[in-house]
């Protein structure tokens, strides 16, 4: 890696921290600090990724020269650490889901404009080149206009992710449960790729994840425009698999998420796309490297920070109408 032109703050190496620490580096054109108040924790990834500056105090790393921040610490925390780093004149990616309130946003917001920031939230699908090859020939109209969505998602989440019973997915107030942590990644994809959604009303239920109260299990019926969408997810299924399937007026596109493919249909036989090489941290140097290249005024964010407040407040409205039992409209 030489001579790399960035200098990154990553806050939070946990398990995803640690995915951006490795992916910037993997990019090079970046060099990497970390901030973590856990101490062997910090010192285990620092030593891992030969990491020369380490913090362990946001305000002391804050101060040191850096261009961007990754803000990777629990979802309850990315607002007011995100605060700090705009005041600090730093770029920002903010990891999923942007928040878990609306508290504090409309100042960060104002912050990040006046100081002329860039600001991403690390909707990580949207890197998926596949994805962005089905989202390209929908909006250029080869299928007519989208009439329905149909997203089904599951996984084995123990097996993805075997902490998770001591992270922040245990809690709803940390970010966690189905709704915060995995549909809100598909959520974010629909809307990407059909517009935003208007109102919904969802069911939710812990139904066999061990360990933890929250919901494991997700239904989500939405109008977004005129299309009407249905979003399935569980975490507890043995098939790793994910589909999200756009109807239109002269075709249907199917995204499979676990094949890295889409493909497509107008005359009653499958089409499919060429199928490109996926590695485990394909996805999120892409992610890396296109908050870059915003940062270097080369493109936009993958995901902006008002398209992340848009399924923010989707996520919200979810967690809302499990509890109400009735419809929500989102409000923007």
């Amino acid at each position: 890696m030489a001579n790399p032109a960035h200098k990154v703050l990553v806050v939070g190496v946990g398990s995803i921290g640690e995915r951006h620490v490795r992916c910037f580096q993997q990019t090079g054109r970046a060099t990497v600090s970390i901030c973590e108040v856990n101490d062997s924790l910090r010192k285990q990834i620092g030593e891992r990724y030969n990491i020369q500056h380490q913090y362990s105090d946001i305000e002391v790393a804050l101060q040191a020269d850096h261009d961007a921040i990754v803000v990777a610490v629990p979802a309850h925390l990315h607002i007011p650490i995100a605060q700090k780093a705009a005041e600090a004149n730093l770029h920002l990616l903010i990891e999923k889901p942007l928040a878990v309130s609306l508290a504090g946003i409309e100042q960060l917001q104002q912050t990040i404009d006046e100081r002329n920031l860039v600001a991403a939230v690390a909707y990580v699908y949207r890197a998926n080149p596949a994805l962005a090859a089905m989202k390209q020939a929908l909006d250029s109209g080869r299928f007519g206009a989208p009439v329905q969505i149909v997203a089904v998602s599951g996984q084995h989440f123990p097996t993805f992710r075997p902490a998770y019973r001591d992270t922040y997915y245990r809690d709803h107030a940390t970010g966690g449960g189905a709704i915060q942590d995995a549909i809100t990644h598909v959520l974010n994809a629909g809307e990407w790729l059909v517009g935003p959604i208007d109102r919904l009303v969802a069911d939710a239920k812990h139904q066999i994840l061990a360990d933890v109260d929250v919901e494991d299990t997700v239904h989500v019926v939405t109008r977004q425009g005129n299309v009407l969408g249905s979003y399935s997810l569980n975490q507890h299924q043995a098939p790793n698999e994910s589909t999200i399937t756009v109807v239109c007026e002269r075709g249907t596109a199917r995204f499979e998420f676990h094949r890295h493919h889409w493909r497509w249909m107008t005359d009653g036989d499958w089409q499919d796309a060429e199928t490109v090489e996926i590695e485990r941290d394909t996805l999120f140097i892409r992610q890396a490297s296109a908050f870059l290249d915003a940062v270097q005024r080369q493109a936009e964010p993958l995901c902006r920070l008002d398209e992340g407040l848009q399924t923010l407040r989707v996520n919200l409205a979810a967690l809302a109408s499990v509890e109400q039992q009735q419809w929500q409209t989102i409000s923007r």
